[in-house]
């Protein structure tokens, strides 16, 4: 994964949160304990940190303060959102090969960052989806890639659906949700002993 597909997932999402009507922005979205809106911040959030975190290298930074302001109308939530979105494929693009990033599911490298800055794009739109009734289903394609990158235990089943199951979302079919200790493996794919991991967090 890398750069083009964190655009096309930023993409997928923001014609989705576009088309929301002024007053679905105030909405609760109970997974989240925010509104949209402040789902929508939280989501731009995380990928201004990663974009940190990728480039500080393997040391966690601890000099580096970010906050997204909460309370902005929708217009700027979306230019918060797209601004990390690019600000993380771009760190992503440049990165070496070996580059290496902190977080605290392991050190990731570029693909996991850009799978995690996908994963955060597509489940947290689809929370809001949840919440407003108006269901967001995101290409095949997009939740795969982001599947297989972060969750390379998870079953063979319909990409999206597989996704929500991974992050503790929905069942599936004689398959309990993970639960609270759900983690993505972030390392690179070669990495990964074959054993599921658990939250230490």
């Amino acid at each position: 994964m890398d750069g083009t597909t964190l655009r096309a997932s930023l993409a997928t999402c923001t014609d989705y949160l576009d088309a929301l009507p002024p007053d679905a922005w105030a909405a609760d979205v109970p997974f989240m304990k925010q509104t949209v809106s402040g789902t929508v911040l939280h989501i731009a959030q995380c990928l201004l940190w990663y974009s940190v975190d990728l480039s500080a290298g393997p040391p966690e930074l601890p000099t580096v303060e970010l906050q997204v302001k909460t309370d902005v109308p929708p217009a700027d939530a979306l230019r918060t959102l797209t601004t990390a979105a690019r600000l993380l494929a771009a760190a992503v693009d440049a990165a070496t090969p070996d580059a290496r990033g902190w977080h605290p599911a392991g050190l990731a490298d570029a693909s996991g960052f850009a799978a995690m800055g996908c994963d955060e794009l597509l489940v947290h739109t689809g929370d809001i989806g949840t919440a407003l009734g108006v269901p967001f289903q995101p290409p095949d394609a997009l939740a795969a890639a982001t599947l297989h990158r972060l969750f390379p235990w998870a079953p063979e089943v319909e990409p999206w659906p597989g996704l929500l199951w991974a992050n503790d979302r929905m069942d599936l079919p004689d398959r309990p949700r993970p639960g609270r200790g759900w983690v993505w493996h972030c390392a690179p794919l070669s990495e990964w002993d074959g054993q599921v991991p658990v939250w230490a967090g």
